[in-house]
């Protein structure tokens, strides 16, 4: 099998102070850049696009170059990292922001180069979008564009986030965005409405009960996968972003059944996320580990229907 086409990540990596009802993590490797890459590791050659201070630990750089991460975009400002704190409560559905330091991320510009611009696939990370749009539009004929975005940018920039989604292949949202960003409040009708207003087609993660892929053309949705022992949910996205298109990048197709095993791919990378502080399971599994996931949601999933209805018992 030839090897995976590269995927370029571009956004943010970060040092997080997290706490949950299950422990604590001070000053983690943390950002959506950090655990799309190491997400997308397993599957594909990862690039990162993203900036840090001159005061971001040599261990972390060490961490991604052990799986091979490119880090030759990665810039080193002077000053100190983004950082951010955050804590969840038991019910681990969203994080409360307690601090957030944008430091050198503040003026984080987008540097590509030549090997940027010919990235087959793209990950437009949670970052402003007028930036995502400048980075779009430098890509020369990629395969497939992916974009997250986060209520800050919807209530802010409503306009332009609908302008990414309209330029990009797959728009990845939560059910408070997509509604937000839709004004619907039916979670599928919010994605048949961002289809409406131009997104050619959209992924609306919904937690524990899974993710929801709509396009003009089909809709499917993938289950969660059942994770008994969930410490820290940050960063369960952007892992499912890594896994959905290094999947894509690897298998080299973009059919139905390729998005649908790249939607469950999505999820077993997330499953594996949210196990831990920071992505240290991520860097911890085994190709083993996420086969026998995907096994696992296959079988959840996966029934023959023999017929429209049972036959009648009388």
């Amino acid at each position: 099998m030839s090897p995976a086409p590269d995927v370029l990540v571009v956004g943010s990596v970060a040092l997080d102070s997290v706490r949950t009802p299950f422990g604590a993590a001070e000053e983690a490797l943390g950002g959506s850049a950090s655990y799309f890459a190491l997400s997308a590791s397993h599957f594909a050659p990862v690039k990162i696009l993203a900036v840090v201070g001159d005061d971001f630990p040599a261990e972390h750089r060490r961490l991604f170059e052990g799986r091979g991460v490119d880090l030759s975009g990665l810039e080193t400002a002077p000053g100190r990292t983004f950082r951010w704190r955050g804590e969840y409560t038991v019910e681990l559905g969203h994080a409360h922001t307690l601090e957030t330091q944008l430091n050198v991320f503040s003026t984080f510009h987008p540097r590509l180069d030549e090997r940027h611009r010919s990235s087959p696939f793209v990950f437009l990370a949670n970052i402003d979008p007028d930036l995502q749009l400048e980075v779009r539009r430098q890509i020369r004929s990629p395969q497939l564009t992916l974009s997250d975005t986060m209520n800050y940018w919807i209530a802010r920039k409503p306009d332009r986030v609908l302008e990414v989604l309209r330029e990009v292949d797959v728009a990845l949202l939560n059910e408070e965005e997509a509604r937000a960003l839709a004004g619907e409040t039916q979670v599928v009708r919010a994605g048949e409405r961002l289809i409406e207003q131009g997104a050619q087609s959209v992924i609306i993660k919904q937690g524990e009960h899974g993710a929801l892929y709509q396009s003009r053309e089909d809709r499917f949705v993938t289950p969660a996968f059942p994770v008994e022992a969930l410490r820290d949910p940050t960063g369960a996205g952007d892992s499912f972003a890594g896994g959905f298109l290094g999947w894509l990048a690897r298998s080299g197709r973009r059919d139905g059944q390729a998005l649908r095993q790249a939607l469950g791919v999505g999820a077993v990378m997330a499953s594996l996320a949210i196990e831990d502080f920071s992505p240290r399971r991520l860097v911890e599994a085994s190709h083993e580990d996420i086969s026998s996931r995907l096994k696992v949601l296959h079988r959840m999933v996966n029934y023959e229907l023999e017929a429209a209805f049972p036959p009648d018992p009388s």
